[in-house]
């Protein structure tokens, strides 16, 4: 724990792709408790695996983290006073501490070639480097100080593994699950450094946590088997006083609940899983984000902290204030949370209610660029009048189109088919003469044209519902929409009488 006692927490992900929404939910977690306790959220990338490294990947999970509001107190964009903070850069500082573990006799240099270890992985389908088989492997143990320093002096390529204890037991405590064990002549000996000298997540991690005095750590529950490792590694290195508080985060599940969530099964389901778009620069596969597919961030987040997590109460819509003010580590859950995207729609549906039109409107004018209509001419006053009257009908902004394009353009195709075969003369006379009627209004407001149009209805002695339909697809094309006067209201005098013009003729057909 820091000499402070201050809470600083870290969210430490890996350069390698996009981000999926189970590490986006770490970093939500870490940041919400972070800030429930007026502590630090820090942003450190692991990018010790240079192999798997990919040119972008910074970048684009700086934007996610910017795009959910969790900015970072301390990153490799805005650093503080436990610079650098991307592991590549911190990379003369794992070897001391590698080569000190050696000289306490808690772990050895292993001179095993890849070839060497694959051919041990044919022999034995279950082969693992452990304890019951280091003295046959070649490595510091089994060859003796001498072959050692002599293979050393010569620039042979060597790792440096953990010796993990054979009957020891390593227990502590998560801040989630309570009392954790684990078995030491289960686990093998992982490796610390690589034949590159970099550190493996295991030693950095360890060393980055004590360099950087981070107070509680939380990750995803695939982490826990490593638990033993890193337990032993803050004993080790002399640090056990220091060591964080752990809590490992459910896994977040598929839908049915039988297994983890996987890019995979978006792909299979049809539903994002990474935060924003992705796209691989090898492959050139670009994977859909949730941001892409039209959810605001705050939807988003709400969504993400209801996974494995509620405040106790029947609440479901959160403000990010209102997290933060209401996170508690004891409401998180033990169990996997399954993915729901149905629900995940439902909270963006929500959040499209309760979101101030001036948030929408850029987000709106971009879709109708998109749909390449010129939006000089028109005014905000009218989009967000529109806005007011489809926003319920919205799963995602990017419906706006679909729900209020008639809006905008005039219908090239009219939804008649139900309505044809009761068409009649006497329809086609009563909307001649209630075009004539419409242009001498002088009051055009959706409530009095209600009145006005129903009275037309009852004189000529037919049934509203079927005047009714036929007017909305007149204006719209279709059997949707809001209320029809409104929408009559909106398009105005002119536009109406001349929609009522032009789709005639298709009823009559």
């Amino acid at each position: 724990m820091s000499s402070q006692n201050k809470v600083r927490v870290r969210f430490a992900p890996s350069p390698t792709g996009g981000l999926h929404l189970g590490g986006v939910r770490t970093a939500l977690f870490n940041y919400l408790f972070a800030k429930h306790h007026g502590g630090d959220f820090i942003l450190r990338i692991e990018d010790t695996d240079q192999t798997r490294f990919v040119p972008g990947a910074e970048e684009y999970i700086k934007e996610c983290l910017a795009w959910c509001g969790l900015t970072p107190d301390e990153s490799p964009w805005n650093e503080g006073a436990f610079a650098p903070y991307r592991q590549s850069e911190r990379k003369p500082l794992y070897r001391q501490y590698a080569e000190g573990l050696i000289k306490k006799g808690y772990a050895y240099y292993a001179f095993d070639t890849s070839e060497e270890l694959e051919e041990q992985r044919k022999l034995h389908p279950n082969f693992r480097y452990a304890h019951d088989n280091r003295m046959s492997l070649r490595n510091s143990l089994s060859l003796g100080d001498e072959e050692t320093q002599r293979l050393l002096a010569a620039g042979t390529a060597h790792t440096i593994r953990i010796k993990m204890p054979e009957e020891e037991v390593v227990s502590f405590d998560d801040m989630i699950r309570g009392r954790v064990s684990f078995e030491t002549k289960l686990v093998d000996d992982k490796v610390l450094l690589k034949a590159d000298g970099m550190p493996t997540y295991h030693l950095a991690v360890v060393v980055d946590d004590r360099a950087m005095e981070i107070s509680h750590v939380f990750r995803g529950e695939e982490w826990l088997p490593s638990a033993p490792v890193h337990i032993l590694l803050w004993e080790y290195l002399g640090w056990k006083e220091e060591m964080p508080q752990w809590a490992h985060l459910p896994l977040i599940l598929k839908p049915d609940g039988k297994g983890k969530l996987s890019k995979r099964d978006g792909d299979r389901l049809g539903f994002p899983v990474y935060a924003m778009n992705w796209s691989d620069p090898k492959s050139g596969e670009l994977t859909t984000g949730f941001r892409e597919r039209g959810f605001l961030p705050e939807a988003f987040v709400n969504m993400l902290a209801m996974l494995g997590w509620n405040d106790g109460t029947e609440q479901e819509i959160f403000t990010m204030q209102e997290l933060i003010e209401k996170f508690s580590v004891e409401r998180i859950s033990k169990a996997g949370a399954k993915f729901d995207f149905e629900k995940a729609k439902w909270y963006n549906q929500e959040w499209i209610k309760i979101t101030d039109n001036t948030v929408l409107l850029p987000k709106v004018k971009e879709i109708m660029a998109n749909h390449s209509l010129d939006t000089t001419g028109i005014s905000d006053n009218f989009i967000n009048s529109i806005l007011d009257l489809v926003k319920e009908r919205l799963t995602y902004v990017e419906d706006f189109w679909e729900q209020a394009s008639f809006f905008f353009q005039k219908p090239t195709q009219y939804d008649v088919d139900a309505v044809k075969p009761k068409w009649n003369t006497e329809k086609t006379a009563f909307f001649n003469q209630i075009s004539v009627d419409f242009a001498e209004q002088t009051t055009w407001e959706a409530s009095s044209l209600e009145t006005f149009f129903k009275g037309k209805i009852a004189e000529s002695g037919m049934k509203i519902g079927e005047l009714m339909m036929p007017f909305r697809i007149m204006l719209v094309g279709g059997k949707f929409g809001p209320d029809v006067f409104k929408i009559a209201e909106l398009l105005g005098k002119e536009e109406v009488v001349a929609r009522i013009a032009l789709a005639l003729p298709q009823f009559e057909a």
